[in-house]
């Protein structure tokens, strides 16, 4: 077989990755849930016949689904070799967390493509479904304790036999959501996803040749891992750690501790988890490949250039000990897995800041503070609002922070309110940036938000899960924390706070009554007192920073017209050296 040039390859790698895009373009476009329609919480791939391993992955869809996919569709291989095979027109759908999983909400969708009787290739789609049953309209159940509270479990079934589509099993599913029609026309945009998916992959291979493609996807994933290995050797070796906690599990108001040792060999990499937290009783644990893909995240995020395949991985070694915080088995409940990724993919980035500064950024903002609000309307019918919210990314060698962005697991966008409005009695009374949230830094971490929700109807419950309300999240080579998250609702008597701080269920609120959501931002990177005075002068005039946090965190100090008073700088820098 003659070796691909770089031209061609090119060209097949971008064919490939349209693919998924199309596939993802496909679902934004058809589901009834504004969670993937909008915000789109979903993503797809093109998985290896034989090991499931990533091969190609869209670019809109979320990179932690692409990553813990590869898992998902190794389980369906695993069964399938258990039972009667795999078919031409075969279709299975899940949602077994423990299973290739995140969470009950995430359902997955695996096609085989077949060529002259054999697989080719598997395809699959993961969307955030709007609701799957469980305590909580929405699914995320900050008090849970098993994962029988969270939502219905779905093990890999088939949902087309051979082509023959099984309405039994979408009976089911709808039988156990509040919502069966989101349900449905989110269903049959996987489904339409999936089958242009193979309709274009079959194009591709009567164009190329099967030999071809198979050889480019190949060629693909050893130098993902080629260059993951030079990246690596690249570090300095040797071992460092880090540490950040979770606030609470819901259940015990007690923190949760994620540690990494980091150990950089030559061209290979160890991320041993083995001094984390053990599994808790409340929903923030997480199975073991939830873990392995976060970390896949986290690496991307830092090493940018490597290309997204399961090559990422081959040079890095994970020790996550069994039944920890980390790896958890059923029945534990693992419905808030977003809050726990997201702190992963912290303490990843805080290790290779030690021995990486340039590549290295400070921590994000840390959770998608996952809101609920239910009810019903004047006319009986059920409402339910869920949604998920942005804040400050963490800045980098290279600039500040992003303002208001969302999680760092992800290329999902935050709902825009429009939609939000339109569809659900509320209105948004605040949306804006938060000022002073962001870490203070040579360069400053990006901003967190403010939202304020308005309920319209007579009255609805609303659940929050979310995070980073006692831990900041944390600057790198010397940089400032940012701002902690604030979560406020208004009753009779005037505004409260959880208990819990980050974490409620079943507030009760009437209409005129607001909820406030005031998220973290980024943490900053470097010295505050090297960021230009003239830098920090402009942040005051947008309204990013306040002049008394100018001249506390920064050693800046304005005169009147808000212009830098260098004197008084130099000297208040000085004093404070």
């Amino acid at each position: 077989m003659m070796a691909l040039d770089n031209v061609t390859l090119a060209i097949l790698k971008g064919r490939l990755e349209q693919i998924a895009d199309e596939m993802d373009a496909t679902l934004f476009r058809s589901a009834f849930n504004p969670i993937i329609a909008e915000a789109h919480d979903a993503s797809h791939g093109i998985y290896d016949a034989v090991t499931g391993d990533t091969l190609v992955q869209g670019k809109s869809g979320l990179p932690i689904f692409v990553g813990v996919m590869a898992f998902a569709v190794k389980a369906v291989i695993d069964k399938a070799a258990r039972q009667d095979g795999i078919k031409d027109g075969d279709v299975w759908i899940f949602n077994d967390p423990y299973d290739g999983g995140t969470h009950l909400s995430d359902f997955r969708l695996v096609k085989p493509v077949f060529r002259d009787g054999k697989v080719f290739c598997f395809l699959a789609s993961v969307g955030h479904w709007h609701d799957v049953g469980g305590n909580v309209p929405g699914n995320y159940n900050p008090a849970a304790t098993e994962c029988f509270q969270e939502g219905m479990l779905i093990p890999p079934v088939k949902l087309f036999e051979a082509g023959v589509y099984k309405s039994d099993i979408v009976d089911i599913l709808s039988a156990n959501s509040r919502l069966p029609l989101s349900l449905y026309g989110d269903l049959n945009g996987q489904i339409n996803a999936l089958e242009l998916g193979q309709k274009r992959v079959v194009e591709l291979l009567d164009e190329y040749g099967d030999a071809t493609i198979a050889q480019c996807l190949g060629e693909l994933k050893s130098r993902a891992a080629q260059m993951m290995r030079a990246q690596i050797k690249g570090l300095p070796s040797g071992t460092v750690s880090a540490e950040d906690f979770l606030d609470n599990d819901g259940i015990s108001d007690e923190p949760l501790k994620i540690a990494l040792d980091l150990t950089i060999d030559g061209d290979r990499m160890v991320m041993d988890f083995s001094r984390s937290s053990p599994a808790c009783a409340g929903p923030v644990n997480i199975s073991r490949s939830t873990t392995v893909a976060a970390c896949y995240v986290a690496l991307k995020h830092i090493f940018g250039d490597v290309p997204a395949n399961a090559g990422v991985l081959e040079p890095v070694e994970f020790r996550i000990d069994e039944d920890s915080l980390l790896s958890v088995r059923a029945p534990k409940p693992v419905g808030g897995y977003t809050e726990t990724i997201l702190r992963l993919i912290d303490v990843v980035f805080q290790a290779v800041a030690q021995i990486a500064p340039a590549p290295a950024m400070a921590c994000a903002y840390g959770t998608i503070n996952a809101l609920s609000l239910a009810g019903h309307r004047t006319n009986g019918q059920r409402w339910v609002m869920f949604s998920f919210f942005g804040g400050g990314h963490g800045a980098h060698g290279a600039g500040d922070g992003l303002n208001h962005g969302n999680a760092p697991i992800s290329t999902a966008t935050i709902p825009p309110l429009e939609i939000l409005e339109t569809a659900y009695p509320v209105r948004f009374t605040k949306w804006g940036l938060r000022p002073d949230s962001g870490g203070a830094g040579a360069y400053r971490g990006g901003l967190g938000a403010i939202y304020e929700i308005e309920l319209l109807e007579k009255n609805a419950d609303v659940f929050l899960f979310g995070e980073r309300g006692k831990f900041a999240p944390k600057g790198v080579v010397g940089g400032g924390d940012a701002a902690l998250n604030r979560f406020t609702y208004e009753q009779a008597d005037g505004d409260h706070t959880p208990p819990m701080v980050s974490k409620m269920v079943g507030i009760h609120i009437d209409r005129g009554q607001k909820v406030r959501l005031e998220t973290p931002g980024g943490g900053g990177y470097g010295s505050a007192f090297e960021r230009d005075a003239e830098a920090v002068a402009r942040d005051v005039r947008q309204g990013f920073v306040t002049a008394a946090r100018a001249r506390q965190d920064y050693g800046v100090v304005l005169d009147a017209q808000g212009d830098p008073d260098l004197e008084k700088t130099n000297a208040l820098r000085g004093a404070s050296a």
